[in-house]
């Protein structure tokens, strides 16, 4: 079942938004050369339990999941596409991170990604993410009352694809509200003009993610969690919490 969302729901999601995006700002702040993924879980953590919030991920097990989720951000780094667990992995210069984080706040759900480089960034990953954040943008742009679900998967494609970066369609969107994963799917590549009508009220997660070799495939790594782009090369996720609006789409992940 879908769930339209009210205005003050809607507004109590933002509260939520707010916190991931302060988990991302200090996050951040603390990534750097020779800091441990855990180490930077344990921020997150910091940053949750002082927002008297709490963590959408810990614990979180879905069908797909070898366990019960251990941390309350994914850090995907390099050759990981998402889902990467917080382990005691140092980061090194030039290394590509995408953290993924969500928040609870009074019973409501918010969920965000951001990615960036550690130290001496490489160009070809500023514009990996670039094209990410583009492709993003052109999502958030297509989720209007009156547009179609595949109108806003279309959007993303055709940036993402036409920068020449390859994407996976099996790992998408969600809606979010009361539940971190709730219905719909929100694809990242469709059809334009097909799929659900998009109404006021109806809150998705949207969430690209590109992979610089230009190819499609992935896998599971053996920890059952991370999910790798299949050639090795580096990838990118990011993601907004959206609310479809009378007056357009509304980020509920900013500051």
């Amino acid at each position: 079942m879908i769930e339209l969302k009210s205005a003050g729901e809607i507004a109590a999601m933002r509260e939520a938004g707010r916190v991931v995006a302060a988990i991302h700002a200090a996050v951040r702040e603390r990534a750097a050369v020779g800091v441990s993924l855990k180490a930077l879980d344990e921020v997150a953590r910091t940053v949750i339990e002082e927002a008297g919030a709490g963590a959408s991920f810990l614990g979180y097990h879905p069908s797909f999941g070898a366990m019960p989720y251990p941390g309350v951000i994914c850090t995907s780094v390099n050759g990981t596409m998402l889902h990467g667990l917080p382990t005691p992995y140092r980061l090194r210069d030039g290394d590509l991170i995408s953290v993924d984080c969500g928040a609870i706040v009074d019973g409501w759900h918010a969920d965000g990604t951001v990615s960036f480089a550690v130290g001496h960034a490489r160009e070809e990953d500023l514009k990996l993410i670039r094209a990410a954040e583009e492709t993003l943008a052109a999502g958030i742009q297509a989720a209007v009352p009156g547009g179609r679900m595949g109108d806003i998967g279309h959007a993303m494609s055709t940036v993402g694809r036409g920068a020449g970066y390859g994407m996976q369609n099996d790992f998408g969107g969600h809606g979010i509200g009361r539940a971190m994963h709730e219905s719909p799917f929100v694809p990242n590549e469709a059809t334009a003009g097909r799929g659900l009508r998009l109404r006021p009220g109806l809150v998705i997660a949207i969430e690209p993610s590109l992979m610089a070799g230009g190819g499609d495939d992935y896998y599971m790594a053996d920890d059952g969690w991370s999910v790798c782009s299949g050639d090795g090369s580096r990838s990118v996720h990011v993601e907004h919490t959206v609310a479809i609006t009378a007056d357009g789409p509304v980020i509920l992940t900013l500051p």
